[in-house]
């Protein structure tokens, strides 16, 4: 299997369908999370929202890459929740992060192998192949405290 359908298979895993790793996924992690599980705030963890809008702004900000735009997310915003006050803005937050993970790993297949081993936006940020690694572990290191936090709201 080429680099890049392994790197999409992985990031799937840990966004849509896997099990492997962690035994679950941010889908199914928040499938059943009202909006008011959502926006609780247990002590001075993140919530689940702000989680989940986190993962999507880095998985938005690399589409735009991996599309030809420009890097430019910046990590000061990338906790900038809007208020989600309602459980269609719940839904509409969860439907963009399902929907760029499926859009990122999509675009992913279709690069060149030989891709993953050039500079990703500046050299100063290494290759394709370690931002699309560290995209993945970034995943999986909030897909562990979105887990925790659901298991301290029940």
């Amino acid at each position: 299997m080429s680099t890049v359908l392994q790197l999409a298979k992985r990031f799937r895993e840990v966004l849509l369908d896997g099990l492997w790793i962690a035994n679950t996924n941010f889908k199914d992690q928040l499938k059943d999370i009202t909006w008011e599980q959502a926006v609780t705030q247990i002590g001075s963890l993140n919530t689940i929202a702000m989680l989940t809008f986190h993962i999507d702004y880095y998985i938005a900000g690399l589409i735009n890459v991996f599309e030809g735009g420009g890097l430019e997310i910046r990590d000061q915003y990338s906790f900038d929740l809007p208020p989600v006050e309602s459980q269609e803005q719940w839904e509409v937050l969860l439907n963009k992060l399902l929907s760029d993970a499926e859009r990122f790993a999509v675009l992913l297949e279709q690069m060149p192998d030989a891709k993953m081993n050039e500079p990703f936006v500046d050299e100063k940020y290494g290759s394709y192949l370690r931002n699309i690694d560290g995209m993945i572990e970034h995943c999986y290191y909030h897909l562990g405290q979105i887990t925790l936090i659901r298991k301290l709201l029940n």
